[in-house]
């Protein structure tokens, strides 16, 4: 269920039936040459909603205000201070819980809140919360399944590449200009080599300055949808065992008990 298709009569009853809302975080940003700078939010949203029709949930309203610093050089892109950005997220988690959820997933759709999204859900432990926080960190989970490789022809993947723009093929075709997928693969540049194990803010555009990573030729609408069915099922089981999970709850009550004592003692 989409949180905004919903009359808030009917919103109540979502809350107190499913219990759970997934918040799918995507950003605004320049996705090589034939993709729209939505990609992400678009494609992370649709695939919550997916999967939130396997196993009924309801999906916060498209999300696009995440970690996109590295694309601040291109056209386009949207980014907020990171203190801002921050409060943001946490006024938005606040208002969830406010509206009644116990149980709120993060599922990210950008790879560039990898590094975000644990932390806040780090940030839990600093103020005890009316709900618990679930970062679904498995998000490769699909691209691990052997029918995700098979469907695939390129190796590299990573931004643009095959699999997205299949997926944006297959959700919204009219936004692709497969004309203007460049005529080479992008592989990383490696232009930080020099000190291995390290990771800079820099590095993405060390490895990929045209924001651009893998081969999109061999995409089809059809790649998409067999690809997307892949991870529709992996958040599906997410979402169950989300709303089965007692242990988590639990857990912060508990935790949050002990903090209170410590404190007075």
């Amino acid at each position: 269920m989409q949180w905004e298709n919903l009359t808030a009569t009917d919103f109540g009853q979502a809350v107190r039936e499913t219990g759970v809302c997934i918040l799918s975080f995507g950003v605004i940003e320049k996705h090589s040459e034939h993709l729209p700078l939505g990609t992400d939010f678009l494609n992370g949203h649709r695939l919550a909603c997916l999967a939130a029709e396997m196993m009924p949930a309801v999906v916060f309203p498209q999300f696009y205000f995440g970690q996109i610093y590295e694309a601040r050089c291109f056209p386009g892109a949207v980014t907020l201070a990171p203190t801002l950005l921050l409060q943001l997220i946490q006024g938005v988690l606040d208002e969830i819980g406010r509206n009644g959820f116990r149980k709120i997933i993060l599922h990210n759709a950008h790879g560039g809140n990898n590094h975000l999204l644990p932390f806040i859900a780090q940030t839990t432990l600093w103020e005890h919360k009316p709900y618990a926080l679930y970062y679904f960190a498995d998000s490769l989970a699909g691209s691990r399944d052997p029918r995700w490789k098979a469907l695939l022809d390129t190796p590299n993947h990573g931004h643009a590449c095959e699999c997205e723009t299949s997926i944006s093929l297959a959700n919204h075709p009219e936004l692709v200009k497969m004309e203007r997928v460049p005529a080479q693969p992008a592989d990383p540049l490696r232009r930080l080599s020099d000190v291995p194990g390290n990771f800079s803010g820099i590095s993405w555009y060390a490895d990929y300055p045209d924001h651009y990573a893998g081969d999109a030729r061999p995409a089809t609408a059809e790649k998409g949808r067999a690809l997307q069915q892949i991870e529709v099922e992996a958040l599906a089981a997410f979402i169950a065992a989300v709303k089965a999970d007692q242990v988590a709850p639990n857990l912060n009550a508990e935790f949050f008990a002990h903090t209170s004592s410590s404190c007075e003692g």
